[in-house]
């Protein structure tokens, strides 16, 4: 079954109520389009665990799936669907209240020349909001080329300039959000899951009064949390992890920091449009602009820093390293966290320092950069 240009979640959506066997997407993420690769979902629309990927990129490195391949009538057809993204859309409208409306609400929605080009506007008109979409012309290889949720300073821009009320902003397969408020600032996932897990747990719908989310989220969300009483479970980056912890311990809303939101509730994987309306949803609930729902959620200093590396290895066994993010972990005297790791996508590894003194970070996070070039260029 071809759907043609869809979100990510439409795809682990349409799996799931279509039935089918696997889904099967082309996506970089929130790369450029060179680095396109294929993700799989099961048959219930959740990512493939680590060991059937490897053993699947084992059976094509072997040339195994070559002396099995099907010939002639044995190949099987392949149907379009149509208006898979109708489907689609009109699930996600699903999961808010019949009646609700955004009329007045004016959104800037950056689609990163991606999937979501027609999708989030689409969503969003049907539901009354004026909407600006910007890069939302696709060409298969202007793909999040200065555009979308890792270039965000485009959105801040263009929420200023319509002067609307909500900027969201997608990456390429649009399984993530990330929005500006009224004012320009950023809202991160991390205040996102903050927001609405503080939301579930006062209608009783957040089970087990825990969030689920990685290593890279924030301190300031866990202080949040804490306050509220909600408990806060960490995986490793990756929202297939998220979703292997939420199925594991029953839970049903977890995310990342990247914009990456799981409302298990509804959907099987990070959902970028699914997510947008539910912010603009509890923003019509609350009866208050992002600005307001997001500012008890104050998050600390964060210092990201990539270092391009021939081969990724595991640094733990790599003395230098090890010795350089001690000797940091020690200057930040228990005030904040220093995380290393390779990136999951790319050859890099990336170094991530928090805490209260942004200058202190700063040098930290420059500092095991070095060494990292030093000793893995």
């Amino acid at each position: 079954t071809l759907v043609g240009p869809i979100p990510t979640p439409g795809v682990a959506f349409l799996t799931r109520t279509l039935r089918l066997d696997a889904g099967i997407v082309i996506s970089a993420s929130h790369n450029p389009f060179e680095d396109n690769g294929i993700k799989i979902f099961s048959s219930e629309g959740f990512k493939l665990p680590d060991e059937l990927e490897e053993r699947i990129e084992s059976l094509v490195a072997d040339d195994e799936l070559h002396r099995q391949r099907m010939k002639g009538t044995g190949i099987g057809r392949a149907y379009r669907l149509d208006d898979a993204t109708g489907r689609y859309i009109e699930y996600v409208k699903s999961t808010i209240p019949r009646g609700v409306t955004f009329e007045g609400v004016r959104v800037v929605i950056d689609c990163a020349n991606g999937a979501a080009y027609k999708t989030t506007p689409w969503l969003f008109r049907e539901l009354g909001a004026e909407v600006v979409s910007i890069n939302y012309t696709p060409d298969g290889i202007n793909i999040n080329e200065r555009s979308g949720s890792l270039h965000i300073e485009v959105l801040q821009k263009a929420v200023k300039q319509h002067r609307a009320d909500i900027g969201i902003a997608h990456d390429g397969d649009a399984d993530r959000a990330i929005f500006c408020d009224e004012r320009g600032n950023v809202v991160d996932g991390d205040q996102i899951m903050g927001m609405w897990a503080a939301a579930m747990k006062a209608e009783r719908r957040l089970k087990r009064n825990t969030l689920v989310s990685t290593v890279m989220s924030n301190l300031g969300l866990e202080k949040f949390l804490e306050r509220h009483n909600i408990k806060l479970v960490r995986t490793k980056v990756g929202d297939r992890y998220v979703v292997e912890r939420m199925l594991e311990g029953g839970y049903n809303l977890g995310g990342e920091q990247s914009g990456h939101i799981v409302f298990r509730d509804y959907n099987t994987t990070g959902d970028g449009p699914l997510t947008a309306l539910q912010v603009l949803y509890l923003m019509k609930m609350k009866d208050a602009p992002l600005s307001q729902l997001a500012r008890d959620i104050t998050l600390y200093p964060q210092i990201l820093t990539n270092v391009k590396v021939k081969q990724k290895r595991e640094i733990e066994n790599i003395p230098p390293i090890m010795h350089a993010i001690r000797n940091a972990e020690k200057r930040l005297r228990g005030k904040g966290r220093i995380l290393v790791r390779p990136s999951g996508t790319e050859s890099k590894i990336r170094v991530m320092v928090e805490g209260e003194d942004l200058q202190l970070i700063k040098r930290l996070s420059q500092d095991i950069a070095e060494v990292i070039q030093a000793t893995m260029t």
